[in-house]
Parts: C-alpha cells; sequence; structure tokens
C-alpha cells in the first residue's frame, strides 16, 4: 500500500513544519481537513499548539470528527497527535477549566506537578523508554526530544504509557493505545531523533 499522510488542518500554528518534515523523509504528504483525504489517508497527524479548550473547539469546528473516528478506531488506520494534538486524545482537560476532549484514551490531561522548577517545560529533555516499540527503532542512545507544555496527559491505563520524561516529577512523553500515538514532544523540532521517530511512524 501506498503511504499517504494527512497532516489534519483546524488552524494548529505548527502544521507546516510538519509537513516540512514528512515531505523531507519522501513520503506523500497533504495538510487538509477534507473528508477524502481522511479517507484516503494511510497515516494521519494531529499537531498541536495552544491551549486544551482552543484545540478542541477548533477541531470540533473544522474536522469530520465522525468520519476520522471511523478511520482510527474503526479501520485503524495509523495516528499520531502531537503535543495538544495528543492532550486532546483524553476525556478531559483542565486548562482555565474543564473541558472534554476526544475521549480515544481514557484519561486527563492535567498541568504538570514540577516542585520549583518553571512552566513550561521548554526545550531538551530525555525520554525513557518503557517498551519496544517499532517507533523506537534506530533511535539507539538518540533519546533527546523538544518540548514545550505546560500539562501531560494522566493515563488510566499506565500500560499505554511507551516512554516517559522527568521535569521535576515523571510524566508519559510517548503513549500507545493500538494504533494511536500520542507524543508530548515536537518531532517536528527535534532534530535527528524527531526524524527518526517520524520515519519509523510512517514505515508501519
Amino acid at each position: 500500500m501506498n503511504k499517504k499522510v494527512c497532516i489534519l488542518d483546524y488552524g494548529s500554528g505548527n502544521v507546516k513544519s510538519v509537513e516540512n518534515l514528512v515531505k523531507f523523509l519522501n513520503f506523500d504528504v497533504k495538510i487538509s481537513n477534507n473528508e477524502t483525504d481522511i479517507l484516503e489517508a494511510s497515516h494521519l497527524i494531529l499537531p498541536g499548539v495552544g491551549s486544551f479548550e482552543y484545540s478542541m473547539n477548533k477541531i470540533k469546528e473544522k474536522i469530520p470528527i465522525k468520519i476520522l473516528e471511523n478511520e482510527v478506531l474503526s479501520k485503524k488506520k495509523f495516528f499520531m497527535g502531537i503535543c495538544v494534538g495528543m492532550q486532546v486524545l483524553a476525556n478531559y482537560g483542565y486548562e482555565n477549566g474543564k473541558f472534554e476532549g476526544l475521549g480515544w484514551v481514557k484519561g486527563e490531561v492535567k498541568k504538570l506537578q514540577v516542585n520549583n522548577l518553571s512552566l513550561p517545560h521548554i526545550g531538551w529533555n530525555n525520554c525513557d523508554i518503557l517498551k519496544n516499540d517499532k517507533i523506537f527503532s534506530d533511535l539507539n542512545d538518540i533519546r533527546d526530544f523538544y518540548f514545550l507544555h505546560s500539562y501531560s496527559v494522566n493515563l488510566e491505563n499506565k500500560n499505554n504509557i511507551i516512554a516517559t520524561t522527568v521535569y521535576g516529577n515523571k510524566f508519559c512523553s510517548v503513549l500507545k493505545q493500538n494504533n494511536i500515538y500520542g507524543i508530548q514532544f515536537h518531532p517536528e523540532k527535534s532534530q535527528k531523533a524527531g526524524m527518526i521517530l517520524i520515519k519509523n511512524f510512517l514505515n508501519q
């Protein structure tokens, strides 16, 4: 099957940099919220910057969620949510109130408990890989990724956590539930490590 990548377009600011990375890796890619492009895609990516509430409002407004859910949850197409795109997979987010997410992965998004460290958590940090997964192939000792966030996903099913990161306290930095990945850091800003990770995802 030819790989067709659809980067879901709901007005998030970092879609172009994700597209540039996927293009650099020589995959067929579109930025789109068009139903046909979602149906034709083999891989779907939901980037995200900004607040949980804003992102969910835009997703509801711009993206045909029922179509997307059928492709991801029923047809099991590979899906990756990045940063806030990971967070909205959960049931609820608690940034400036309580807001409903997509609910694809059971959990809640809460402010990082960082002791005396400053928020947001910004810059390079290490991932501790808990489970072997294709997405981590060929990373070897390259485990540093670029983060920019103040909230993280607290999963009900801890078995879905496949990598963690420590900033004050440990949090889930990569989740996997069947065909669904959530990535808290920004692969598109993570140089070689991010490139390898995205390539691994798209080669599945």
